[in-house]
């Protein structure tokens, strides 16, 4: 069966198959659904559905010398009813032909598809004592009723749904990285030697990070530590071009080699989210409403796309530091982190049956307000509710 998701008021209603769009760089799964509206609720007005992506980077009530703190990445706009060309010829998919079946005369499909410079849905951790909406790359689907598209839009005439775009790892591997380092000393005759290398180049969300080690001492010198790490990198690139480094696995081996002596060694790292839920600045994977999320995967980005206006980049790589003396000899490997791909035909639908899961947001803690307010949030508690083809 199929679970749809519903997100309604009085006139309007959005219905979509999934949340969660694939970026596959060389293609991108359509955002595709369909609105049923109540003709006589909506007393002659349009109906329009917008896709956007939006890079918050602060409340959208501040607003700083003039500096705005949300930027619109992108904003697609189409007219759904009164339908602007037959019906028939506007479905596209096969989830988009069976709610028609199963909506009747009133409903009308929507699709739009996505430009190929649009970042992944990224957001930053807080910290316990942030306020507002954080630093983000967000999507959102909305649906609204007025007698043109570029009216006021008002809480009661609009529906929203949040919405992700994601990337899954690619299906061939890379090479596996390696990385060495030869250092030469003052006062000693012959160099340290370092490498280090990991068994792929692409690691899923979970999984454990194998390093091995290789140190070649040659020198005078005595290594009296190695320390390893996991570090993420987010480049916020909009706005600013800040890059943040934070450490989400740390091993301190306490490991040391004296000077005329080898190692060889491999250390396990796991980067989790779960071992870094008190840190502000981690960058996560985009959160839908109710549920979890992880550390933001790697960004895998199309050939020729200008980085500039992808919001914020995601990056990984092992550190492997040597402390030697008061110096520091240290190796950058950069790696993956990213979901496998879901099996083949999981979504598959396999019986003639719709489960709308359906969201009445205007109850939600915090959401509560004058329905004339503009632009606020409309759609419960969830539910299923089974309906048979």
């Amino acid at each position: 069966h199929l679970t749809c998701i519903v997100v309604f008021q009085a006139s309007v209603a959005v219905y979509m198959g999934k949340r969660d769009f694939v970026d596959r760089v060389d293609s991108m799964d359509p955002v595709d659904g369909v609105i049923a509206i109540d003709s006589d609720a909506l007393q002659g007005r349009k109906v329009f559905v917008t896709l956007s992506c939006v890079f918050r980077y602060g409340r959208d009530d501040m607003d700083v010398m003039g500096i705005a703190f949300r930027r619109e990445l992108f904003l697609s706009t189409r007219q759904v009813y009164p339908a602007l060309q037959d019906k028939e010829k506007s479905v596209h998919t096969k989830t988009q032909a069976k709610l028609l079946r199963k909506l009747g005369d009133n409903a009308y499909p929507f699709f739009f598809e996505f430009p190929d410079n649009l970042p992944c849905s990224v957001a930053m951790q807080p910290s316990a004592t942030d306020v507002g909406k954080q630093c983000a790359v967000e999507f959102e689907v909305k649906a609204f009723s007025a007698e043109r598209q570029d009216a006021k839009v008002k809480k009661r005439s609009a529906v929203r749904l949040m919405i992700r775009k994601v990337q899954f790892a690619p299906e061939t591997q890379g090479p596996a990285p390696c990385v060495e380092t030869t250092r030469e000393f003052v006062m000693s005759e012959k160099p340290l030697y370092v490498k280090a290398s990991l068994d792929k180049q692409i690691y899923y969300h979970g999984e454990t990070i194998k390093v091995h080690v290789q140190v070649t001492n040659s020198s005078s010198k005595n290594i009296k530590n190695i320390i390893l790490s996991v570090d993420q990198v987010a480049n916020v690139v909009l706005y600013s071009n800040d890059s943040y480094s934070k450490s989400v696995d740390i091993e301190d081996s306490g490991d040391s080699v004296s000077a005329g002596a080898t190692l060889q060694k491999t250390y396990s790292l796991l980067p989790l989210l779960a071992n870094n839920r008190e840190r502000r600045g981690i960058a996560l994977d985009g959160k839908l409403k109710h549920e979890d999320t992880n550390l933001a995967s790697s960004s895998i980005v199309k050939e020729g796309v200008l980085k500039e206006v992808l919001g914020i980049m995601v990056s990984y790589r092992v550190m492997v530091k040597l402390i030697v003396g008061g110096d520091e000899v240290g190796l950058e490997v950069p790696f993956k982190l990213m979901h496998p791909k879901p099996e083949a035909g999981k979504f598959r639908l396999n019986r003639e049956e719709l489960v709308f899961q359906e969201f009445k947001r205007s109850y939600l803690k915090g959401m509560i307000g004058d329905d004339d307010d503009e632009e606020g949030n409309v759609s419960d508690a969830e539910q299923n509710v089974h309906l048979d083809q």
